[in-house]
């Protein structure tokens, strides 16, 4: 497994590769061009020559080809033109390579070698590095004369020392060392500067994460950094811990609350099954005793029932299959089929539809939820009260709300109706079979779908709980 400190070290190795790829680059292209400079110099200073040559043909031939060579150009030459610089020397050979002219200070050459004529007949121009006499080395520029008829009456030699292209190269090869050098040692530094902030916090927080246990949940991380990246990362943790907190107190509430729950239908099982078996009894009586654990047991079954469907809803993948869905038809089905129930009770039972637009859900929970509601709202609605189903779009939504003109909710008890397993005193007394689990479960679904539900209730006048869903596509058309 790869650590953070690895990836710093290769980070600076990558440094170290550009900047020796860099430096590369900056020396091949400084040679290129100091070549190009000391080449173009030659060239100038050779045409400067060249011309003057071209203006005065006769002037070398004034002299035997046998004697040494004369100043006598040269003084004409600087008589009239400039040379661009003194320090280059010049030769003009024939063309059959003898040594015709130099200019003063220039490095005794008697002739020139036929490879180089060979190379000056084929091209005009003809660039060398070569060993001067004295071993340092030095640029020369073959240069023909055509001076008549388009025929080559001499060769002429410019040449430089390459003793301050190579001292400046040199010198480039020490700066960009110096500086490569002193780059990686600030940056090899920065890194393990980097490193060592970057790991201490995050040392800190595996520290004490590590050593958190589950008694430790009430407690938060502290990380006293300047830096925002670990203030943040510091709060994301501590709210990891807070949803992880919360969802150990719900966990472990509802199994406590479930357990309490179990515990009487099971209790009262046990009992009955114990004085059953104490002694002989008579037939009326046996049949009493089992009807009585067939009640409990069909608690059991009304408790477990809504248990397994939260699991299902709090595991990491819902049951829901989210599909284009129409409510108007799914609610009238639902209406019709507990119109039965709501007529034997003596509630009015009506269904408000407004063309709304579909939405994405799962039928079969959408109408698990409103059945919930509507069990609800017939359950604690007195003889003669009613129940309404509205349906309709508002903004961006589309709300079911269940109205009743039951006993209503105290507000005290409204922000915990959710709350798993929770019953108001008042709906414990009027129905006892109750498992506190029918909210939840609604609360669970339209979060699933993306919605929410929430209620408004006032005492003795009744209750409206309102379904939200996200409309699917606008409505069209009027509505």
């Amino acid at each position: 497994m790869k650590s953070l400190r690895s990836l710093i070290s290769w980070s600076a190795f990558v440094l170290m590769a550009g900047l020796l790829l860099f430096s590369g680059l900056v020396y091949a292209a400084s040679e290129t061009l100091l070549q190009r400079f000391v080449d173009g110099r030659l060239l100038v200073l050779a045409e400067t020559l060249a011309e003057f040559v071209e203006q005065y043909p006769d002037i070398l031939e004034k002299h035997d080809r046998t004697i040494a060579p004369t100043n006598e150009l040269t003084q004409n030459l600087t008589e009239q033109h400039v040379l661009p610089d003194v320090t280059h020397a010049l030769r003009i050979f024939s063309t059959n390579g003898r040594l015709l002219w130099s200019s003063p200070h220039a490095a005794p050459q008697d002739s020139l070698s036929p490879r180089v004529l060979e190379r000056v007949r084929i091209s005009t121009l003809v660039f060398e590095t070569l060993t001067a006499s004295d071993g340092s080395p030095a640029r020369h520029l073959f240069l023909p004369l055509v001076v008549q008829g388009g025929r080559i009456r001499y060769v002429l030699q410019a040449e430089t020392s390459l003793l301050h292209y190579e001292e400046t190269l040199h010198g480039l090869v020490f700066l960009l060392s110096l500086g490569s050098g002193a780059t990686l040692f600030v940056a090899w530094v920065g890194s393990l500067w980097l490193a060592k902030k970057v790991l201490a916090p995050i040392e800190t927080l595996c520290k004490g994460a590590e050593t958190m246990s589950e008694t430790d949940l009430g407690k938060r991380l502290a990380l006293d950094s300047p830096y925002r990246e670990f203030r943040r990362l510091t709060q994301a943790v501590n709210s990891v811990l807070d949803q992880f907190q919360r969802g150990s107190e719900v966990q472990r509430n509802f199994c406590e609350i479930a357990a309490h729950e179990m515990k009487t239908p099971l209790t009262i099982l046990q009992g009955n099954l114990e004085v059953a078996l104490m002694k002989a009894r008579t037939v009326e009586e046996y049949h009493e005793v089992l009807l009585n654990n067939l009640q409990q047991v069909d608690r059991l079954i009304a408790l477990t029932r809504p248990l397994l469907t939260l699991a299902k809803f709090t595991s990491s993948k819902p049951p829901v299959n989210l599909v284009p869905l129409t409510l108007e038809p799914l609610i009238q089905e639902l209406i019709d089929e507990l119109m039965l129930l709501a007529d034997d009770r003596q509630i009015t039972l009506t269904f408000e539809s407004q063309p709304v637009p579909t939405v994405l859900g799962d039928a079969q929970w959408l109408k698990q939820a409103l059945i919930n509601l509507l069990d609800n709202a017939l359950r604690y609605t007195p003889s003669g009260g009613s129940v309404t189903v509205r349906l309709q779009a508002v903004g961006r939504e589309v709300t079911i709300a269940v109205e009743d003109t039951g006993h209503g909710i105290e507000p005290e008890n409204i922000p915990h109706l959710f709350e798993r397993f929770y019953r108001t005193d008042w709906a414990r007394a009027k129905d006892a079979a109750g498992t506190g689990l029918g909210l939840p479960i609604v609360k669970e679904i339209m979060e699933t779908h993306g919605g929410s539900i929430s209620v408004i209730s006032e005492v003795n006048k009744g209750s409206v709980f309102t379904l939200r869903l996200p409309a699917l596509a606008p409505l069209t058309g009027p509505i």
